[in-house]
This record gives structure tokens, C-alpha cells and sequence, in this order.
């Protein structure tokens, strides 16, 4: 029970982040203090209702509802650390509300997820690094949305206030490509884990499942992105198209997995 009241608290303050972000253009200079306040009121209580979730009885309980939950509360904290060098408040108008919808997920879905011991630190080693590169992809999904809404508006000449108080283009594409750069090298290092160590993290040896397969050409998706990038100079709407092409891919290969197995089959391996 009280897992699920700090899951509805967390999600009512993601909802309360959403509408702040939204009313910043007639209170530019109050709205960022509470901007503040707010999400970190509600990554507190995320992650209290994770911890809830996540621990209970010397095991670790890994599913599919609060996997995209602890992805989402990733993302948005490392959007805080983000926020103190560059003002983004733009982005919490895509992601609070996305962040709202998995924070809920766990109350309400159920399913029926992994239970590890906490004492496979191999195990939870991979998962952490995986978990990182999710929420660095994610957030580097909600700046692929943000850029090309700030490029849908220089286009059409009515920009928002929230829009207009954003860094130049150019400088949210360096910071895109520095999180796809940062999660690419967590995904490798996730890869050749779950590649070489197989035994050592699940117990069996490796095999070509639907998760890894797709795991892979997400790879591979973001590797030529950022080959493309250094060597074409791609950018813009090319950059924006292989981005969300790739973060697509990671979802087909945990959630489409994880969907499968905890909602059709109703098991957890």
C-alpha cells in the first residue's frame, strides 16, 4: 500500500512539473525556482517508490512496468544534472508527462517480473550499465522531440515562449550527441557483458533471442550514426531520424521482450 501511494505522489508531482513548465511563459523568473522544487519532490518520492518496488526480501524484482519506470526517473535525473549547465525546460514538456505515465505503471500493471538474488552482483552490475544506457537514450529521445520542435517552429516563424528560452539549436545538437555518445558506449559495454559473461549473468550461455538481436542493430544504428556524424558531418533532420530510429529498436528489444513474456505468456523467463 505504501508502495503505491508514493507511486501516485511521484506521478501527481510529474503532473504538477508538466503544468508549472507550462505556465513558465507568464512567470519566466518565479517558474524556475519551482520548476526545481517540484522535480526534486518528485524524483525523491520516485525513487522511494522504486526502492519499494525494486527490494524486498534479499532480492531484486525486475519487470517490465518498473523497468520503464526506473528508466524514466534515470532520464529525468540525469536532466537535472543536465539542467544546471544548460537551461532545458523546454524538454520537461515532453518528458514530465511521459515520466508521469511510467511512474504509475508499476501500481497498476502488475506482470510478473524477474526475482534475482541481490548477492549476483554480476547480474546487477549489467543491469545497472543497462538501465544507464536506457535512460541516456531516452533523454537523448526527448532532445531529438525538443530539436525538431524548435525546427517545425523557426519553419513556420511561431515559436513558444518555453521554445525561445532554449540554447541555440546547434548547442542542443552537441548535447544530443554527447548523451547518444555517453549511452552508446554503456550499451557496448552492456553487449559484450551479456556476450562473453552470459553464464556468470543469467545462469545459461549466450543466445540470439529476440532482445539481443534487437539490442544489437540498435547498436549498430547508433554506432553508424556516429560514424556518420564524424565523418559526413550529419546532422539536423538526418541525425534526428537515426536517433529515434535507434531508441525505437532499444524498446522492441526490452519492452517488446519483456510485453511478451510477463502479459501473453504470463511468466517471467
Amino acid at each position: 500500500m505504501q508502495g503505491i501511494l508514493l507511486h501516485l505522489l511521484a506521478t501527481a508531482l510529474y503532473i504538477c512539473l508538466w503544468l508549472t513548465c507550462w505556465h513558465a511563459n507568464e512567470r519566466p523568473n518565479g517558474s524556475r525556482m519551482a520548476t526545481t522544487v517540484v522535480l526534486c519532490a518528485a524524483l525523491l518520492s520516485h525513487a522511494l517508490a522504486l526502492g519499494t518496488d525494486l527490494f524486498a526480501a534479499q532480492h531484486f524484482h525486475f519487470g517490465l512496468s518498473n523497468a520503464l519506470s526506473i528508466t524514466m526517473w534515470l532520464a529525468m535525473m540525469l536532466y537535472a544534472v543536465e539542467s544546471t549547465l544548460t537551461p532545458l525546460d523546454g524538454l520537461l514538456l515532453f518528458a514530465a508527462p511521459v515520466a508521469a505515465i511510467a511512474t504509475v505503471m508499476p501500481a497498476v500493471l502488475g506482470g510478473h517480473p524477474m526475482v534475482v538474488p541481490l548477492s549476483g552482483w554480476a547480474f546487477r552490475l549489467h543491469i545497472i550499465v543497462a538501465l544507464m544506457a536506457y535512460g541516456l537514450f531516452t533523454l537523448a529521445a526527448f532532445h531529438a522531440l525538443l530539436m525538431m520542435a524548435i525546427e517545425r517552429s523557426l519553419h513556420h516563424g511561431n515559436q513558444p515562449g518555453s521554445l525561445r528560452r532554449l540554447p541555440p539549436l546547434l548547442t542542443m545538437e552537441r548535447l544530443l550527441f554527447r548523451l547518444i555518445s555517453s549511452a552508446f558506449v554503456l550499451l557496448t559495454i552492456t553487449i559484450v557483458s551479456g556476450l562473453f559473461f552470459s553464464p556468470e549473468i543469467f545462469g545459461k550461455p549466450f543466445a540470439l533471442t529476440h532482445k539481443s538481436v534487437f539490442s544489437i542493430l540498435a547498436w549498430f544504428v547508433f554506432g553508424a550514426l556516429l560514424i556518420g556524424r564524424h565523418l559526413y558531418g550529419w546532422r539536423g533532420r538526418t541525425a534526428l531520424r537515426w536517433t529515434l530510429s535507434g531508441l525505437v529498436l532499444m524498446l522492441l528489444a526490452y519492452v517488446g521482450s519483456r510485453f511478451v513474456l510477463e502479459f501473453i505468456l504470463g511468466r517471467s523467463y
